[in-house]
């Protein structure tokens, strides 16, 4: 009622009106305005009663519908997070809850198994670049072109809502900047060959590791999955100059395997050889010296036999000396004592006895006609030993130089 109203501050009024006198109006009024018979009387008792009544059922069905929004399920993959007034309270699991509705208490779904995914250099799977995040410099002062994604996920809701701004839901801000800081540290320690030929896993796992440890220094309640380089080169203004510089190292590499293909074939060969050649200079030196030490067996031998008869045993020396001379030898000698000047020896057949037959008697070759009367002295020397051989080769050497 305001202030102004004629019912306010009369005498014996000082109070604020009844407010069963209020409605009592209110219902007055309501029933003039809808054509009611009362005439202006005041309602009954019972229909302010009955008006209460329906009042206070209507109030229960609002508190009612306010408390059943209280309810809400969690999924299996997700957790509830219930905050009151802003405050944190508890995390809740998989299944149907109840809180405080709104305005007291509020709840935050979030999702632990959902893979998220930002793109640091490049958005939309490469299609539109941004310079200002793909331009690195890398250990060896030079510029390269590096492009990845980042893929994540949330391990503590609790952390992830109160440690995230509220502009960045889903932590991708964060996330961003924190890929982009990591990956331009890792970057920045290592030569660019290395980046873009055979160490890109190894970039991209140093940087989601280091990412990582970040992240749990900030307690963003993110770990991360997966970081995936997708295009590393070098800028559009030097990258014919890379490709060559990229070819002649696959030419070193050619050649290298070739020249160690050659080695592996040509040292076992040479190794073998030279072991072939220490293995027959140590047979070599074994054989003289066991022929040294036989020798000298020998000749101590000789030297016993010596002291007891020398001359037998430097006869003996001479004879196994010139035999062994002889032996090898292609002339033939004939001892000759009876003058006989002309002789038909059968030269062939005496080479073949002269070898292993040597020590047989030789048959007696025929004589000529002139020689015909003296046929003892041709079967004397036919049948004489290895002896008289040798010496009568001796003589026919002799004659044979008077000859000339």
């Amino acid at each position: 009622m305001a202030q102004n109203d004629p019912q306010w501050g009369k005498k014996g009024n000082d109070g604020p009106p009844d407010l069963d006198e209020i409605l009592r109006k209110m219902m007055q009024k309501l029933s003039g305005f809808f054509g009611g018979s009362n005439g202006g009387n005041p309602l009954p008792d019972n229909s302010a009663k009955l008006f209460a009544g329906g009042a206070g059922l209507l109030a229960l069905l609002v508190l009612g519908i306010w408390l059943a929004t209280g309810f809400y399920v969690v999924d299996a993959r997700e957790r509830g997070v219930v905050l009151r007034f802003g405050q944190y309270v508890e995390t809740t699991d998989q299944g149907l809850h109840w809180h405080w509705p709104y305005p007291i208490e509020s709840r935050e779904i979030v999702n632990l198994t959902m893979v998220r995914n930002i793109e640091v250099g490049h958005r939309n799977s490469g299609h539109n670049k941004v310079a200002e995040e793909a331009l690195m410099v890398t250990g060896d002062q030079n510029i390269i072109d590096l492009q990845f994604s980042v893929q994540y996920n949330v391990k503590d809701p609790r952390a992830f809502l109160f440690n995230n701004r509220n502009s960045d839901p889903d932590g991708k801000d964060l996330v961003l900047q924190v890929g982009e800081t990591a990956i331009r540290e890792v970057v920045g320690k290592s030569p660019i060959d290395f980046i873009l030929n055979e160490g890109r896993a190894e970039i991209a796992d140093r940087a989601g590791r280091l990412m990582q440890q970040m992240l749990d220094r900030y307690q963003s309640g993110v770990t991360i999955a997966k970081v995936n380089m997708s295009n590393a080169q070098p800028p559009e203004q030097v990258q014919a100059a890379f490709d060559d510089a990229v070819k002649a190292g696959q030419d070193k590499d050619r050649l290298k395997s070739e020249g160690e293909a050659y080695a592996n074939d040509v040292i076992p060969k040479a190794r073998g050889l030279a072991a072939r050649l220490e293995e027959e200079a140590n047979a070599h030196k074994q054989r003289v010296v066991a022929q040294a030490e036989g020798d000298v067996s020998r000749f101590r031998q000789i030297l016993n036999e010596y002291s007891k008869a020398p001359q037998v045993t430097r006869d003996r020396l001479y004879l196994d000396t010139m035999q062994q001379v002889l032996s090898n030898s292609t002339k033939v000698v004939v001892d000759q004592k009876g003058g006989n000047s002309l002789l038909y020896l059968p030269l062939d057949k005496l080479m073949q006895l002269s070898g292993p037959q040597a020590a047989a008697p030789v048959p007696a070759p025929p004589v000529a006609a002139p020689v015909a009367a003296a046929p003892e002295q041709a079967a004397r020397g036919a049948e004489a030993n290895v002896g008289d051989n040798l010496r009568s080769r001796e003589v026919v050497r002799g004659r044979e130089r008077e000859g000339r």
